[in-house]
């Protein structure tokens, strides 16, 4: 089972959020009920497989090529928090998902970072680093959502403390981007690039920005209720900008690196639980310029939200039917095979 599995969750939470932000509201909480499913079910495979399989699942955990995708454990319990405030307006669910968002970013970011830290035998960079190192921007980010929104429905003595807890993580998400941006830059450029290499986590070079562009976004309609957000205004602006510009940049490089390996490699097309890795950008990019449009006043955004709502619900629909598909065939296969 991949540790980057939660990848669902995080992909079905933001499509849901991006189809009711944009007034499709029954579609966004047939979403939401599915997703709730699914992450219930997941933590339970992922309990199993915690308790049959100790040492392979740990042992992911502290490898460089498989460890990042367990933050999107961290990523996907912050989107199903800001579902359960945002489509049920369930404060109290909402908040203790945050809770439990934050707590399991602190635990993966300082157990993962360390581990491979202190490793004695580490990959050459090639071979160890890749686009899933950015998921944890967006788990730092994922915990800043629901602290933005909880925020905005708090009243003091909580208000401004959890301002702070989102702008210190909005923060932190955009160090972290900027340290492993730079190194998965010089790998794209300066070490041989095989259409294999192409692993549908490279989407979150977009994502990461996407999801803190969104998580800005929140930050400046929370200006009007904290001192020292309004004080910031134009920076917090400025940087919001800059990230949607920066996710915006990688659209259509990662698009023809895609036709690059799909046209021109040939490479078979197939499921794989990564690939909600490439679904989650589509639909955050959806629901962070449809934010951004609203927290700026452009007016003019709308229809590249709307957009790219539909293309991450088609890139939804397909990867889904790809699961139930794989899923199937593994089920007969089991039946079939002797005993």
């Amino acid at each position: 089972m991949s540790p980057a599995y939660f990848g669902l969750v995080m992909a079905t939470g933001i499509v849901s959020l991006a189809a009711s932000m944009m007034t499709y509201r029954r579609l966004g909480l047939v979403l939401f009920y599915l997703n709730v499913a699914q992450y219930v079910t997941l933590w339970g495979l992922y309990g199993l497989r915690a308790w049959r399989y100790p040492k392979r699942f740990f042992g992911d955990m502290v490898a460089h090529s498989t460890g990042p995708g367990y933050f999107t454990v961290a990523a996907g319990t912050g989107i199903l928090a800001s579902q359960f405030i945002l489509l049920r307006d369930d404060v109290v669910i909402g908040a203790g998902l945050f809770l439990l968002a934050a707590l399991l970013w602190v635990a993966l970011t300082y157990t993962i970072f360390t581990a491979l830290t202190v490793k004695r035998r580490k990959p050459h960079l090639d071979e160890g680093i890749g686009g899933g190192w950015l998921l944890a921007v967006v788990a730092t980010q994922a915990v800043c959502v629901p602290a933005t929104l909880l925020a905005a429905r708090t009243g003091q003595p909580f208000r401004l403390e959890l301002n702070l807890v989102a702008l210190t993580m909005w923060l932190w998400g955009g160090m972290l981007y900027i340290w492993m941006i730079s190194l998965i830059f010089y790998r794209y450029m300066f070490f041989r690039f095989a259409p294999r290499d192409l692993a549908p986590p490279y989407w979150i070079d977009m994502g990461a920005m996407a999801i803190s562009t969104l998580a800005g976004t929140l930050l400046i309609i929370n200006a009007s209720s904290a001192p020292y957000l309004a004080s910031l205004l134009p920076f917090l602006k400025g940087i919001t900008l800059l990230y949607w510009a920066t996710g915006s940049w990688w659209i259509p490089m990662l698009v023809l690196l895609e036709l690059w390996r799909y046209a021109y490699a040939r490479t078979p097309f197939e499921y794989d639980p990564l690939l909600w890795g490439a679904v989650f950008p589509l639909g955050m990019y959806a629901a962070c310029t449809w934010q951004m449009d609203r927290a700026m006043d452009f007016g003019f955004l709308l229809g590249v939200s709307h957009a790219f709502l539909f293309v991450a619900l088609a890139a939804w629909i397909i990867t889904f039917a790809g699961m139930i598909h794989g899923l199937v065939r593994h089920l007969a296969g089991r039946s079939k095979s002797p005993r």
